[in-house]
């Protein structure tokens, strides 16, 4: 039999409750990781990434000679670095002769590899290259949209997974309410070719209309960059179907006598048991009654030695 190992201090036991599996993932953290060789526009691109997702991102910047996702057996320390960090998304640059400024985005499933997809970064603008109003940057921890332009992320499918990578990637922590307030950048995905695809972030500038609605205009504030799709790799079907599969949501405890209604709420059934009102104990507090009870008993007393003398003398 395996020993199953116990925390040994509260600290430890939250930690691990925080890394386990729940029925609904909140957010997901982001590695990012390099290679032996990477180049200038890699270790920017990098950083710039880490800048935008701060609050849910881990940055090695260390070389990891070990790390060859696309091969067997190079897949290993990647699923090291998930484990000991409870990231789920991780993004790895390298470069080569052959695969120049290469980056390497992939998700993972129980710590294991799920699926992979390789780009290339060409046209590189970083942030400082951008004049703009600094009271436009986004504030730390706004939620950004997202948008996909063009054919192709429907129909190549290449390009499907990229988008569905790129969702993951840059939405953040997953929220049940949302504050208009706090919407102030977005993310732009243009689709120029079968392989390419063109990533921009802007900012939110909300304008007069004349309306109620107010006018938004879209001003770019960086990094941009090119993708261009090299390798991808799908999960496979087994895989897949395990990732997918959701818990059932526990069935409710029912109660007796309480049902719900979409309009009146919650309604409920009071059973109120038959009164027997002859057996029922009742005060005695009239004052009359009390009252003719003492002339009587003083009747009874005056009369009761006069009926004793008249038998005497008879």
């Amino acid at each position: 039999m395996l020993k199953v190992k116990t925390p040994k201090n509260r600290r430890v036991q939250r930690e691990l409750e925080k890394r386990a599996p729940r029925l609904v993932e909140k957010g997901k953290k982001t590695l990012l990781l390099q290679g032996t060789k990477t180049s200038n526009v890699l270790n920017t691109v990098l950083s710039e990434i880490y800048h935008l997702k701060r609050d849910n991102a881990i940055r090695y910047t260390r070389k990891n000679d070990s790390i060859r996702p696309f091969e067997s057996g190079g897949e290993t320390s990647l699923e090291f670095f998930s484990m000991k960090t409870d990231c789920s998304i991780f993004v790895f640059g390298s470069t080569s002769k052959k695969r120049p400024d290469n980056l390497v985005i992939g998700r993972t499933y129980d710590h294991h590899i799920y699926d992979l997809i390789e780009v290339g970064v060409e046209n590189f603008k970083r942030m400082d290259s951008f004049t703009y109003d600094k009271k436009l940057a986004p504030q730390a921890g706004s939620k950004p949209f997202i948008v996909f332009s063009g054919e192709a992320f429907e129909s190549v499918d290449e390009l499907k997974h990229l988008k569905e990578v790129l969702l993951e990637l840059l939405r953040g922590e997953v929220v049940d309410n949302l504050n208009l307030a706090g919407l102030g950048r977005v993310y732009v995905c243009t689709a120029i070719s079968s392989n390419r695809v063109f990533l921009t972030h802007c900012a939110l500038r909300l304008k007069k209309s004349g309306t109620t609605v107010p006018r938004i205009e879209l001003v770019e504030i960086g990094p941009s960059m090119d993708f261009v799709v090299r390798r991808h790799r799908l999960p496979n079907e087994s895989l897949r179907k395990e990732a997918m599969k959701t818990a059932k949501d526990k069935t409710h405890k029912k109660i007796k006598n309480v049902s719900k209604d979409a309009l009146q709420g919650k309604l409920g059934k009071i059973y109120v048991p038959d009164q027997k009102l002859g057996e029922m104990v009742l005060p005695d507090k009239s004052k009359g009654v009390k009252r003719e009870r003492r002339e009587a008993k003083k009747k009874n007393s005056t009369n009761e030695p006069a009926s004793k003398k008249q038998k005497e003398d008879s």
